[in-house]
This record gives structure tokens, sequence and C-alpha cells, in this order.
């Protein structure tokens, strides 16, 4: 939440700047679609242009047949009208059609670089900036440029040809009434840019407390089971009901203050139907101006103040816009910490495009050489000159209370943080010379919380490996001894988990998250305190299926309970973000240190929970 309360302080800091700067950082996804554009543009120009006319023939109607009472002509002028309204529902049709494709390419394009870019992006980026905000970025933000770029511009297009159309038709039928209303025009404009000052910060308040309410939404859904086991509900009713409340006085503040506006609008134009009524009145009276011409004039200065406020609207529009550019610029301009040089990206490709032919086998010799490491956001090291070998089929264990910082050194193997001196080699050869993916699609995770995606058993235990048979994947699932959690399942491997799998129990969510991390037959097993949130029996079963995994595989294990690391090659002892120890469990124990303090601790905590 502080996040997005500092990202807004900054927008808000920043609104001030001129409106069109941020249209360059855009053009780049705009460039494409500049044909349609320009056609959108002209046909919007034809249409008002169109639209400025029907009143000529209103004119040539009262002023020729009416007024002269005879039918000459009458055909063709219906003729003539019938052919120009046709063309102009055809046009009106194609330029919507163009609007519509052109909003809807650009949010996909909008949307696709953003959601490519945060596939590169590492994982501070993730931990600076939550969920929510994120989800505005890529939907919320793209999804306003979009429009503004097809429909927004498409108004100010069609308003300002009408205004210059009716002007010109205006001068050329009579000057000087054209001149009267144009003195009405400066006023309006600066009445509707005032008002318009007032209602931006106004709807602007009203859509920052919308997201908020969104926000506590939210919270309130997938935080229910927190919120009745502490019985927070009251407390988070009120809370609710204070933001509603807020948004309500707002919103009626917001409408007050449109409603005033428009009564203002409505009242200019009655002035320049009133001063079309008394001048145009007293030159029919003098038969200076026929009563054709002075229904053009009424109808012209009924309509002129709507597209003046329409232009004043979508020029605040653009400049409300930058903030939506900014925001959706700085996210696809964002460096992410870990990122592959242009030469492994020439040899080994991305993540986008691999170049696979190029991929070597990894084997699983890993070194840590004078390691130094802190993290982006942190100011001390947690790693310094840190030296560590670990040969192919190692099994090296991390432990630690809970908090110390057992992550850091499985970070750095898996390169989703890069040493901030030193370096980590990878089958003696630097991490760094070789693609993020190719190390990835070598490493098997399993999570202390295990995540499942939407969809089916199958779909889930592939992602590792999309071409992985049945035969495969039963394997895997007998390895893990989670054969039977499918088999009583309805569907079997094509039964849905659910949202997050959420049809399924932590245990069994853990065992098939550890049967998707072995089914590609990684060289690096990563084990996160896998049996931390699951039942003892669950633990036991993922504890005998780790000892069968490992085997023949380098493997980091991040151990919650200190029994499992006993039989491990090297145990690191953690205290405070450092590696305090390291060694054997015989050696560590010798020492009678931080890790024999450790072990003299869970073996008391493991004797009163036995009795």
């Amino acid at each position: 939440m502080s996040n997005n309360n500092s990202n807004e302080k900054e927008n808000k800091e920043k609104r001030t700047m001129l409106p069109l700067w941020g249209i360059p950082a855009i053009s780049g996804y705009l460039k494409k679609y500049g044909k349609r554009m320009i056609l959108m543009v002209l046909l919007g120009c034809v249409s008002s242009i169109i639209d400025s006319c029907y009143p000529l023939f209103n004119r040539r109607l009262l002023d020729h047949n009416i007024t002269g009472n005879t039918l000459e002509g009458l055909g063709v002028i219906i003729i003539a009208y019938l052919v120009v309204l046709g063309f102009q529902v055809w046009n009106n049709f194609y330029t919507m059609f163009l609007c519509s494709r052109l909003e809807l390419f650009i949010n996909r394009d909008l949307r696709n670089a953003a959601f490519d870019h945060l596939q590169t992006l590492s994982f501070s980026y993730f931990n600076q900036n939550n969920v929510g905000y994120i989800h505005a970025r890529v939907m919320s933000d793209t999804g306003k440029i979009g429009e503004m770029f097809s429909w927004h511009m498409m108004d100010f297009v069609w308003n300002f040809a009408y205004i210059v159309s009716v002007f010109v038709v205006m001068f050329i039928i009579n000057p000087r009434l054209a001149f009267l209303i144009a003195l009405i025009i400066p006023v309006g404009s600066v009445l509707i840019v005032l008002f318009q000052k007032k209602l931006v910060p106004l709807n602007r308040k009203v859509r920052e407390l919308n997201s908020t309410i969104t926000g506590d939404f939210n919270e309130g859904i997938t935080g229910v089971r927190t919120i009745k086991v502490l019985s927070a509900e009251e407390r988070l009713e009120g809370s609710f009901e204070k933001d509603t409340e807020e948004m309500r006085r707002m919103s009626v503040k917001t409408a007050h203050t449109s409603a005033f506006f428009g009564v203002t609008v409505s009242f200019l134009s009655s002035v320049a139907l009133s001063v079309v009524m008394w001048r145009g009145g007293q030159l029919t009276a003098e038969a200076a101006m026929q009563i054709g011409t002075l229904a053009v004039f009424l109808s012209y200065a009924m309509g002129i103040m709507d597209p003046i406020q329409q232009i004043i609207n979508t020029v605040t529009q653009l400049i409300t816009i930058q903030v939506n550019i900014e925001r959706f610029h700085n996210l696809v301009t964002t460096v992410p910490d870990v990122a592959d040089s242009p030469e492994v990206i020439e040899k080994y490709g991305d993540a986008f495009e691999p170049k696979r032919e190029n991929w070597e086998d990894l084997h699983g010799d890993i070194e840590f050489k004078d390691v130094s490491f802190k993290y982006p956001d942190g100011d001390e090291y947690v790693l310094e000159h840190f030296n560590l070998k670990v040969p192919k089929g190692a099994n090296v264990a991390i432990v630690g209370e809970t908090g110390a910082g057992k992550s850091t050194l499985v970070n750095l193997v898996c390169r989703f943080f890069e040493p901030t001196s030193g370096s980590v080699l990878i089958d003696g050869r630097d991490a760094r010379e070789r693609s993020q993916l190719w190390l990835h699609s070598h490493i098997g995770y399993v999570l202390q919380t295990p995540h499942l995606f939407t969809g089916t058993v199958r779909e889930n235990l592939c992602y590792g490996k999309p071409d992985a048979t049945d035969d495969e994947i039963w394997r895997a699932l007998e390895i893990v001894a989670a054969t039977d959690v499918v088999k009583r399942m309805d569907k079997g491997l094509d039964s849905d988990v659910g949202e997050g799998g959420s049809m399924l129990s932590t245990g069994e969510r853990q065992l098939l998250s550890f049967a998707r991390a072995i089914i590609a037959d990684p060289a690096i097993l990563v084990l996160d305190e896998a049996t931390s949130s699951v039942d003892t029996v669950t633990e036991r079963i993922i504890q005998e299926a780790t000892d069968k995994v490992i085997k023949g595989r380098t493997s980091f294990v991040i151990a919650h309970r200190l029994s499992t690391v006993v039989g491990a090659d090297i145990i690191l002892a953690v205290r405070d973000g450092r590696i305090v120890e390291q060694g054997s469990h015989r050696e560590l124990m010798d020492k009678k240190g931080y890790y024999y303090e450790l072990q003299m601790g869970s073996a008391v905590q493991s004797a009163f929970s036995q009795e």
C-alpha cells in the first residue's frame, strides 16, 4: 500500500508538466498505425464538414421553396440531401469501425509489451511493487492510452473541424453576425477552462477513492479467512464504510460542480442564441437577411458551445493521460537488475526466442568465488568474500532461524540476483556467460508455499516440460508418492485444480509441485522449506521422495526441521543474514557453535512435542 501511495504522490507532482511530453514515449507503438490514424482524421474532418452543411439545406428550402411558395428544385434538394445523408451514415460507421479497431490494437500492443517486459524483470521489482499496482499499469493505464488515441482523438478532430467549418460558413454568409457570435467564444472558453480546473482534481480524487475501495474489497475477499479468525469484520467494515462515505461525498461535490458547469454552458449557448435572434431578427426585418440565413445562424448558435466544451475536455484528458503514459513508459523501460549481456543473447537467445541448439548440458558443479552480495534495496552486505565449492551431486543444506536469510545463496545460484562482486561459477564458467533461461531450465524449484496455476493437473505438471508424455508424468508422480492424489480426482490428470490449487489441500499441492519440479529431470534441485507447511505424514512422504530425487543431482535444501539435514554433504548455518558456519553435521556438532545450539534447541522442542 505504501508503494502505491508514494507512486500516486509522485504522479501528482508530475501532473504540472507539459501535457504533450509523454507522447514520444509511446510513439513507437503508434507509428505502425499511422496510416489508419491519418485516414481516421480525414474521415472525421469530412464528417464534421458535412454536419456543418446540413443547415444549408434548410436555408435553401426556407428561402427558395417555402418563402417563394414553389416546388422548383425541391426534388434535387431532397436527392442531394439523401445522397449526403447516406454518405454520412457510411462515413460515420467506417470511422467508428476504425476507432474501435485502433483502440483494440493499441491496447493489445501496449499490454503485450508490458506483460513481456514484466517477464524479464528481476525479483526485486516485484518485491518493491505490489500486484495491484502492476495490474493497474498493464490493464488500466494501457486502456486509457488506447482510448485517448482513438476515440478522444477522433472527438477532438471532429469538434475542431466542425467549429472551423461553422465559422467559415457564417463569415461567408454574414461576417458581422458571425463576428458577434465569435465574441462569445473566448468568454465561454475561459469559463469552461476554469470549470475544468475545478473538475479535474475532483474527478481524480474520486478515482483514487475508487481504487482504495477496490483494494479494500479485494482484501476483504482474499483475506476472508484471516479476517474471520481475527474477528476483524467490524474494523474492516468501519474502514470500508468510511471510504465509501468519503467517495459519496466527493462524488456529490463533483456532480454539483458538473451540474453548475452544464448550466453555465447552456446559458452561454442561450446568450449566443439570443444575440443571433436579436441581431438576426433586426436584419431580417430590414430585409438585409433572409429567413433561411437566420435559421442557419440559429442552428449554429445553439450547437457551437458543445464542440468547444468537448475540445477542452479532450485537452484535459490529454493532460491527465500523461500520467498513464508516464507509468506505462516507466514500466517498459525499467532495467532488470539481472540481465543477459548482448553477447550471451546473441549466442543463447533470450526468454522469448531461445537458441536451444547452442545450449550446453549442465552437470551441476557450482562454485562461489570470492562472492560479496547485498540486496539492491539493502545497505549491508549479507555475504562478504564468500567461497564455496559444491561438486556435482552434492547435497547442500541451509539452516537457520526464521528470517535469517537462508534463501540468499539459492537466489544467487538461480541468478535471481547477481553477486555485488565476485562470481558464481556453473560447471567452471561464470553464470553470466550463459543465459538465464538456460540455467533456469536445468533447475527444479519447490517453494515453501506451493503455487498451482488455474487449469488441470496435467497442465500444471507440464509447465517445466510442455512435451512430457503421460508415462513421464506418472513416473514423476510415483517418485513423490502422489499417484493416489491424482487417481482420487474425478478426471485424473485432466482434473481441474481450481484457482491457485484451491481444490487441493496444502500437502497435495506440495506433492504436485514436487512432481512438477522433477518432471523435467533437472540437474539442480532446490527445496525451499518444502515440508514446513505440511502435516507429518506428508512430510515423511516428501522426505522419502527427496532422498530418492536428490541422488545424482546437485541439491540445495533450505531446512525447516533440522532432523532432515543430518545426512547432507555440506551444511551452511545462517544467522542474521550471514553464513556463520559450514561443514558436515559431525564437524559442526563437534564445533559446538551456532549449529550445535540449533540442534539442541530442536531436540528439546521435539521432546516436548512428543510428550
